[in-house]
């Protein structure tokens, strides 16, 4: 039985690690080719490879700072001149200020890093895959944002700006890049990697105040967020451009 990404290809962005390889190993057994894009973990980049590999599916590595323009458009060259197209784009990178655990830590440093990283990173990846979709007439891209836009974050305020800017680019490419391009994003709520659970807040409490507010009282797992992104990925989205779709197991219901 074909999969819902039969032989398209998926160009998934901090790829060799955490949620991004989970994202690349479910893209390939619904049948797609991947290429990973990773900044430094080119060991995990070439394991996922391997993964993907032995599904069946083609696979690629890229390397590049998603923060540089010049290394977005290198990466990109390199993806389209291996496989002649890019069908689903998904923007997976970007980070959280995990260690920082009160807005009085803030640094200017943090700030910059994450803007550079969440926002400008994915703006610049959508862009240039964007362009060559809109050629094609074909496309989807797929942001990775987070509920945190929902309630904000005292901790880490740049975090939460930077994924309210996600919105604003999913909107705004999916006006852009209409009728042939449908741009969504995904807004999960924590999950739990390795990452996460090493986070001294989450061993310390958070977890249980997490799971005591969320409706379904449970911390999913990355397999159980995966589904949301093939599910934008895929044509049963067809009808889903310029949307947020969140995945937090009810810790935050947004209204109509």
């Amino acid at each position: 039985m074909a999969g819902r990404l039969e032989d398209r290809v998926v160009l998934v962005t901090g790829g060799g690690r955490g949620f991004g390889a989970t994202i690349a190993e479910a893209v390939a057994r619904e049948g797609a080719h991947v290429a990973i894009h990773y900044n430094s973990s080119a060991q995990g980049a070439e394991e996922v490879a391997g993964h993907v590999r032995a599904l069946g599916r083609e696979a690629m590595t890229a390397q590049g700072d998603i923060s540089r323009w010049d290394d977005i458009k290198r990466v990109v060259h390199e993806v389209y001149a291996r496989f002649g197209r890019v069908d689903v784009l998904i923007n997976n990178v970007g980070d959280v200020a995990s260690n920082q655990m009160s807005w009085r830590d803030v640094t200017e440093e943090s700030i910059d890093h994450i803007l550079a990283v969440d926002v400008k990173g994915t703006m610049l990846m959508t862009h240039e895959v964007g362009l060559r979709m809109v050629e094609a007439k074909s496309g989807v891209v797929v942001n990775i944002g987070s509920h945190v836009v929902i309630n904000g974050s005292p901790r880490a305020p740049q975090y939460a700006a930077a994924k309210y800017g996600i919105i604003g680019l999913t909107k705004s490419y999916a006006a852009a890049l209409g009728p042939y391009v449908r741009v969504n994003t995904l807004g999960p709520g924590f999950f739990e990697t390795e990452r996460t659970m090493n986070r001294e807040d989450w061993k310390s409490g958070r977890r249980e105040a997490y799971i005591e507010r969320t409706l379904l009282k449970h911390v999913a797992g990355p397999e159980e967020i995966v589904g949301s992104v093939i599910f934008l990925a895929s044509d049963d989205s067809r009808n889903i451009t310029g949307a947020f779709l969140v995945s937090n197991g009810g810790y935050s219901m947004v209204g109509a």
